[in-house]
């Protein structure tokens, strides 16, 4: 038996996904501007109708590319045909995913998992797939709804199965009624700390001092 937070949105309710409230409420654009450049290989997992897809394409530009992948043919068609003709459409790559399989393989610099993982049964096996398609710098915005959807010990211990998979957790962007987290892979921090590590930085200095 599905337990209904585990139930996924149906392709009926697709247009909520994208009404001109939400987009007000959450605007795409000012949600993923601090993470997203042009040129990165974005995965938005479990992409709906494309709310964040279509800007994520936007973002990334020529250079780049969109992964959109969820469990539904029916929100994949509905995004498909939103970019069809466009400048967008090679940008995006559909990807059907199956209930224990993200069934992505490449490499990304970017993941959005926004308001999914409380339908994903097993959350584990999730994070996983997830940390061995994300590359050394790449970061994962994850985000949940509070409410009715899920409650802040459940998000902690979401949280917990995502540093048990190997990322490192920080603190996300403010959202309204939203938890949020961004996701990171430990040993890109550590490179980071370690090139400000003063004796790095000392050391570095020596030798810039010996090449002249």
């Amino acid at each position: 038996m599905v337990n209904d937070r585990n139930r996924v949105c149906p392709v009926g309710l697709a247009a909520s996904l994208e009404s001109k409230i939400r987009r007000w409420l959450q605007d795409p654009h000012k949600i993923l501007l601090p993470f997203v450049r042009e040129g990165m290989t974005a995965l938005d997992i479990g992409c709906g109708p494309g709310f964040f897809s279509i800007e994520l394409a936007k973002m990334v530009g020529k250079t780049g590319k969109v992964v959109a992948a969820d469990l539904q043919d029916g929100m994949l068609q509905r995004l498909s045909l939103k970019v069809r003709g466009t400048e967008l459409e090679e940008r995006i790559h559909l990807v059907k995913c199956q209930q224990d399989e993200i069934s992505v393989s490449e490499k990304i610099d970017f993941g959005l998992a926004f308001w999914m993982v409380h339908e994903v049964p097993d959350q584990q096996s999730f994070f996983k797939q997830l940390k061995a398609i994300s590359n050394e710098t790449a970061k994962i915005l994850l985000v949940e709804p509070k409410l009715f959807h899920v409650s802040r010990n459940e998000f902690e211990a979401t949280i917990a199965l995502a540093q048990h998979a190997g990322f490192v957790a920080g603190r996300g962007p403010r959202l309204l009624l939203c938890w949020s987290a961004v996701l990171e892979n430990p040993v890109a921090e550590l490179t980071i700390v370690d090139a400000l590590r003063p004796n790095r930085i000392h050391e570095d200095s020596t030798e810039l001092r010996r090449s002249r």
